[in-house]
């Protein structure tokens, strides 16, 4: 058995301290909920959407020591024991392009698997979304390494959003690697009937992976963007274990 939380919850871009103690407050509800693991969504500390704060060197640094403190202060304030699932933006040197013109360096959509007081894995973004009000290939890197992580005796693979919406990707190799769960972290923002299309998509990752499926996404506004949350937990059959409400911040507990 393991009991997992999904912390819905509002992000504000640019607030990097004020989403910081955000994910303390939140993780401290779930620790209290009996969870063994918590999961916020897509650049949680950063906010979503970046855009060119991506480009502004202090504003990377200030989220990469952001998240090492963010580690530290969980396990001072007791939390330490408790895996932490948490996006934030990332980047490993300056921009380098091959000789192909790829992209190999620079700034990542990330998340960070923050333990006792450490970061103790990190999961670079594959799909970059580049259609309607999304233009993260400008902004991003992509990773090609599917993290897998053993929490509570369970193999856990680890994704971000876009990850999710492609066929043949990340889902596909967890299935290969034998995954009990997929979590995927988000920042979806709701069009009209968004929650009608989730489902469906949740439930062909599911059976891509042979393995329950927990997706958390945020909720609140962002300029001309408008995150429902709707976040869920759908088994590997596809039943629906766990779902969150709409529009609301919501902490999702489930046990799988």
């Amino acid at each position: 058995m393991l009991r997992l939380a999904l912390a819905q919850v509002d992000p504000t871009v640019g607030d990097i301290a004020g989403n910081v103690a955000m994910v303390v407050q939140w993780s401290r509800r779930a620790a209290d909920a009996g969870a063994q693991l918590v999961a916020f969504p897509e650049l949680m500390l950063t906010g979503y959407p970046v855009e060119d704060l991506v480009f502004r060197e202090s504003f990377v640094a200030a989220s990469r020591a952001a998240v090492q403190q963010l580690a530290a202060d969980l396990a001072a304030g007791g939390l330490g024991e408790l895996p932490v699932i948490v996006g934030y933006l990332d980047a490993d040197g300056p921009a380098r392009t091959s000789a192909d013109a790829t992209r190999t360096r620079g700034p990542r959509n990330a998340l960070a698997l923050l333990h006792r007081g450490r970061v103790v894995a990190r999961y670079f973004k594959h799909h970059l979304p580049n259609y309607g009000v999304f233009d993260e290939d400008r902004y991003f890197v992509p990773g090609d390494t599917l993290l897998v992580a053993r929490i509570g005796g369970v193999d856990v693979a680890l994704t971000i959003c876009e990850d999710m919406w492609q066929a043949g990707g990340p889902f596909t190799v967890a299935g290969q690697a034998g995954v009990g769960l997929v979590i995927n972290i988000n920042g979806s923002p709701y069009e009209l009937n968004k929650d009608d299309v989730r489902l469906p998509l949740v439930r062909r990752r599911a059976a891509e992976a042979g393995a329950a499926v927990a997706y958390v996404n945020m909720v609140g506004g962002q300029d001309e963007l408008v995150f429902d949350g709707d976040s869920m937990v759908v088994g590997a059959d596809g039943q629906v274990l766990s779902r969150a409400p709409q529009f609301v911040e919501h902490l999702l507990v489930a046990d799988l």
